[in-house]
């Protein structure tokens, strides 16, 4: 028996009781300007804010911006930012991505902890990153379009990083 691509994925949503919006984010059916990734301008935008805000509390960051399918879109380290936290920031964005920017890296810190529900979670998906300096990036029409993993200070100081990037776009946060 012989399948269309189109029969697969119409079965696919009806085994699944779901109804699929092509254009979201996976391009299905969609131009490319119908799609909702974060643009190389906008990543660059969330980078010059974190540096900023980096510099305002004297730390310097590593900073990662991933699009949706969690891809590379931009990176900077800045001088003198621990080399360690290179990996740290880039998988503190996958952990956002990897979940479909739901929440922020650190929502999976407390049910990561032993005895919880997703106990050991950080050790799939090539290694994710449970507490902060994760954020969803959702632009001002409301559509996530990727994330940003800052890594190099404090637990505190990367989530503040974090938000000050994601906020360039357009991302509300309420902490």
């Amino acid at each position: 028996m012989k399948f269309s691509v189109s029969s697969l994925f119409l079965f696919a949503s009806c085994a699944f009781g779901q109804t699929v919006n092509r254009t979201l984010t996976n391009g299905w059916g969609s131009t490319p300007a119908q799609r909702h990734y974060i643009s190389a301008d906008q990543a660059q935008t969330a980078i010059n804010a974190a540096i900023e805000y980096a510099n305002s509390i004297s730390i310097p960051m590593n900073i990662a911006i991933l699009d949706p399918s969690s891809q590379l879109v931009a990176f900077l380290r800045m001088d003198n930012a621990f080399l360690g936290s290179v990996d740290i920031s880039i998988k503190k964005a996958k952990t956002v991505t990897s979940f479909n920017g739901l929440f922020p890296s650190y929502g999976l810190l407390e049910r990561a902890q032993p005895g919880g529900d997703v106990y050991a979670i950080e050790e799939t998906n090539g290694g994710l990153v449970v507490f902060g300096g994760g954020q969803p990036i959702i632009d001002p029409d409301g559509y996530y379009i990727g994330a940003v993993g800052v890594s190099g200070g404090t637990v505190k100081q990367d989530i503040s990083t974090a938000v000050h990037a994601a906020e360039s776009i357009g991302t509300t946060v309420k902490l």
